[in-house]
């Protein structure tokens, strides 16, 4: 499948944390021409096993990317059939209002998170920002009919699907994180052109938006040797600080800092630069707040590195990508993998 088409389809699918099990179908199925072994844990993490041995104790590597989204859930329903809700994970509620959502009950519903409009509001409320609790759905049907198709707990996702902008640009809800996802298969494409010797596991992972949990999984079954977390970070805007973000059409970035490895993270920029791939760095000087941190502190610990996507407007339904940028970061991890040759253990020590 070809790898836009197929982010656009995991983009415009629900999986909120705790929900990914029609993503992980999707996630599985496209993994499956270029992998050896696919298979969908209990929880939902796919693992794509691809193996390629020209060499005595090959490495064993996990490239972890999560498929889970931010969104809300059902929480009430009042008298008038308005539909009360709550987050799952880091929703940005200053951008609820106004905005398309689909619950997703015993039908989808198509609703939208309304606002008094200003000619009913008192004097000094437009200064004053809505809180989520007393924010509601209008799904348009009486109260009897939606409680009859929507039950407490029921997932709410936005309608926003992948749209392109100017060049290569994209836009959409839930390209934190299934823009890696992404990476994943371009990165399969890629080691299905060259030799390797390593054994291979791409993990699409659950619930990282609400505490890493499917990294913890995977990570404790798989064993790797050398751990490969893909996440996303803020994209240069003009009202953010640019020692908080990075350039956009720079390349991936790959972040230093002591949740990742040093000599592997070095390896990976001398790797990107052998090859001519533009990147960008950034400091993580604390825990990351993505899979690497749990991919880490495995076990007895596995050495990672973190490869991260520029993202706009992170944790809202405009989510911005620059689609080069998945390709890129591919090429870097195909040919850091290639790189595995005999004493690769030396990278790990000093």
């Amino acid at each position: 499948m070809e790898t836009k088409q197929f982010l656009k389809e995991l983009v415009e699918m629900s999986g909120i944390s705790g929900q990914e099990a029609a993503v992980a179908q999707k996630i599985a199925k496209a993994f499956e021409p270029y992998c050896d072994d696919v298979r969908i844990d209990s929880f939902f993490n796919v693992y794509g096993k691809k193996t390629d041995m020209h060499l005595d104790g090959a490495p064993r590597i996990m490239l972890a990317a999560h498929m889970d989204e931010i969104g809300l859930m059902v929480r009430d329903i009042d008298e008038n059939g308005f539909i009360k809700f709550t987050n799952v994970g880091g929703v940005d509620q200053r951008v609820l209002l106004s905005q398309e959502v689909i619950v997703h009950g015993k039908e989808d519903l198509f609703g939208v998170i309304g606002a008094k409009p200003p000619h009913l509001q008192n004097p000094g409320d437009e200064k004053k920002a809505v809180k989520m609790k007393d924010m509601s759905i209008d799904v348009g049907l009486p109260a009897d009919k939606v409680k009859e198709l929507v039950e407490i707990g029921d997932p709410i996702t936005f309608l926003s699907p992948l749209v392109d902008m100017q060049g290569s640009y994209v836009n959409g809800k839930a390209l934190d994180d299934r823009a890696s996802v992404a990476v994943l298969l371009e990165t399969m494409k890629e080691l299905s052109r060259i030799r390797f010797s390593a054994e291979i596991y791409f993990v699409a992972t659950v619930q990282e938006e609400v505490g890493t949990r499917g990294a913890v999984i995977s990570t404790y079954q798989n064993r790797p040797d050398i751990g490969i977390a893909i996440d996303v970070t803020h994209g240069d805007t003009p009202d953010a600080s640019k020692d908080d973000t990075v350039s956009m059409d720079k390349g991936p970035t790959i972040a230093i800092g002591p949740n990742m490895h040093p000599k592997l993270t070095q390896r990976l920029m001398d790797i990107a630069d052998e090859y001519g791939i533009g990147y960008t760095t950034e400091v993580a000087a604390g825990p990351t707040g993505t899979d690497a941190r749990s991919m880490q502190i495995s076990r007895a610990g596995v050495p990672t590195v973190l490869l991260e996507i520029p993202l706009r407007y992170m944790h809202t339904p405009v989510e911005t990508l620059n689609m080069e940028t998945v390709k890129k970061a591919a090429r870097i991890l195909a040919a850091f993998i290639a790189s595995m040759k005999e004493g690769w253990e030396e990278w790990l020590t000093y």
